[in-house]
């Protein structure tokens, strides 16, 4: 058993959660509590009520999520948002959520870690936003049709391709989750791997001549939150699991 103030003292630590700005609604760091022990951990892409529900079975623990419970807003107590926080706090299930913090973090993050499933090397930042660098880029050699089928690996599941550039890879830029809308800023590389984008970001890559790979929003950011449960279960002695409840998309 663990320390719930512990575990969320270094997370914050690690993860730099007050000094890295996101969305309004991604509230990063500890959202809900319980009394203060951690028997386990869990590990999910959102917080969303089957996630929670499942989460809750298995007596105190810690939740760890990408995206958290408040993405909608300040919303009333009722209905599914009632049936989360009343199944967690029943369970004692603490909830932690880090959204950007843990795409951009350099060992744990969704970013580096898609980046080394795909097999890149010499890696650096890429696609600098406000002074920080979204997402990673690095070298790889091979076909087009080859990166694809390596993606398509590492995501477990099925990559959309937009073939508007070079047959041939040397280098590819990656931006986990919705980061289609960020073609136009996918500059310097020979393929460019996100989650999804919207309908627009596949004709506007054509005529930047880009190769767009659309691996799944859901599928590029499961690989932070297990790496985050893994290294919590190495310091504190706690089992972890994954919760899978992916949406397709």
């Amino acid at each position: 058993m663990a320390n719930l103030s512990e575990i969320v003292a270094f997370l914050d630590e690690e993860l730099k959660t007050s000094s890295i700005k996101d969305y309004a609604g991604a509230v990063n760091g500890l959202q809900l509590e319980n009394a203060g022990s951690v028997e386990r951990v869990v590990a999910a892409v959102d917080a969303s009520l089957p996630v929670i529900e499942a989460a809750a079975q298995g007596g105190p623990g810690l939740l760890i999520v990408h995206h958290g419970m408040f993405w909608q807003g300040v919303q009333p107590i009722c209905g599914a948002v009632y049936r989360k926080l009343k199944s967690a706090m029943n369970a004692g299930l603490a909830i932690y959520s880090s959204h950007l913090p843990l795409d951009l973090h350099p060992e744990l993050g969704n970013n580096v870690l898609l980046a080394k499933a795909i097999g890149l090397s010499n890696l650096a930042p890429f696609m600098e936003a406000k002074g920080v660098a979204m997402g990673m880029m690095g070298e790889w050699s091979g076909t087009r049709e080859e990166l694809v089928e390596r993606v398509s690996q590492s995501v477990n599941g099925p990559v959309h391709l937009c073939p508007g550039g070079n047959d041939v890879i040397r280098s590819v830029g990656v931006v986990t989750g919705g980061a289609g809308s960020e073609v136009a800023q996918a500059k310097g590389v020979d393929a460019f791997v996100t989650g999804e984008g919207p309908h627009w970001s596949y004709p506007l890559a054509e005529e930047l001549e880009m190769n767009v790979l659309y691996a799944g929003h859901y599928a590029t950011e499961t690989f932070g939150v297990k790496a985050l449960a893994a290294k919590i279960s190495e310091l504190y002695g706690v089992p972890w699991t994954f919760c899978d409840h992916p949406t397709g998309l």
